[in-house]
């Protein structure tokens, strides 16, 4: 299902071969050096740590582009090293970045935060993998950023700790978003051509009628059966559904079915990514993304459920 982003997931490794003393893009190109470096397996979450470190420490995203797809991402030897000297790794886990575990087996002891293993007792596993779009889970992350960082870095501790409370009421803002969308639109469905904004659609009360089988395939990599597809389409050209949630980083053959599909239906179409749209952070970035569900299932039919 992702083939289509293969030789984008090459050339950014060449590129990462070719220029393992830059900082990432969005995280660190502007950073003073420090003594402690943070390395985030994707510019989401060095985007929080960047939040939580301020300019009291480098903050290196391995994965930095829009056009790339963590899951099939593979780390250079540039990388494993960046990740094995790093004073923190930040990383989402839950198998999302499978590669960072890899590195990490093989150099224990280091010191990490992984954002999965934040999840709530009371969430049955194993459970959806993307977390970054819980602000609650984001806001777990800053603290144990700052927590980390304050025990290597004491003479920054109250920055840290500060900069973390901070992030955490501004994603308490977005979380009251996200719950007022599922209060002003109750009973609301919708599909996803993919489970990213999982926890979005938690957070505001709003069913997923996506086929199992279809969100099954799509996680597995393949194609969704032809019954599955069908009952899809059916969902979006009956007005089951009030928005259908699309992810262009997993454009194939068959979401463009979909999102086409919903054009015809006069059904909205909301863009979720995985990784920064270019020149956001990640509250901006989550916030716009509330923010655009919210706008299009007020232009959402009402004889749509």
């Amino acid at each position: 299902m992702r083939a289509i982003r293969t030789a984008a997931v090459v050339a950014l490794s060449a590129g990462l071969v070719a220029g393992v003393a830059g900082c990432s893009q969005r995280a660190s190109d502007d950073r003073q050096p420090g003594t402690v470096s943070v390395v985030a397996s994707t510019d989401v979450w060095g985007s929080v740590a960047s939040a939580v470190t301020g300019d009291h420490a480098t903050v290196k995203s391995i994965v930095n582009s829009a056009a790339d797809d963590p899951h099939s991402f593979e780390a250079t030897p540039a990388d494993a090293a960046a990740i094995s000297d790093a004073s923190l790794v930040v990383y989402n886990g839950g198998g999302y970045d499978h590669w960072v575990d890899d590195v990490l087996s093989g150099h224990p002891g280091g010191t990490t935060v992984n954002a999965y293993s934040l999840l709530p007792d009371t969430i049955a596993q194993p459970a959806n993998e993307h977390v970054f779009y819980d602000p609650a889970i984001a806001k777990a992350v800053a603290v144990q950023i700052a927590d980390r960082l304050a025990q290597s870095d004491a003479a920054h501790a109250d920055a840290y700790r500060a900069n973390a409370a901070e992030f955490g009421k501004r994603a308490d803002e977005i979380l009251q978003i996200e719950r007022a969308i599922g209060q002003a639109h109750p009973g609301t469905s919708v599909v996803a051509t993919e489970p990213v904004a999982h926890y979005l659609l938690v957070n505001a009360g709003i069913a997923d009628k996506t086929p199992e089988g279809f969100t099954s395939a799509v996680e597995e990599d393949a194609d969704p059966a032809p019954a599955d597809l069908a009952a899809m389409l059916d969902l979006i050209s009956t007005h089951q559904v009030s928005a259908v949630l699309f992810n262009p980083q997993t454009q194939t053959a068959v979401t463009k079915q979909i999102q086409d599909a919903a054009q015809r239906a006069s059904i909205p179409v909301v863009t979720v990514t995985e990784t920064l749209p270019n020149g956001t952070d990640y509250l901006g970035w989550q916030r716009q993304t509330a923010q655009q569900l919210a706008s299009q299932l007020d232009k959402a039919s009402p004889t749509n459920r």
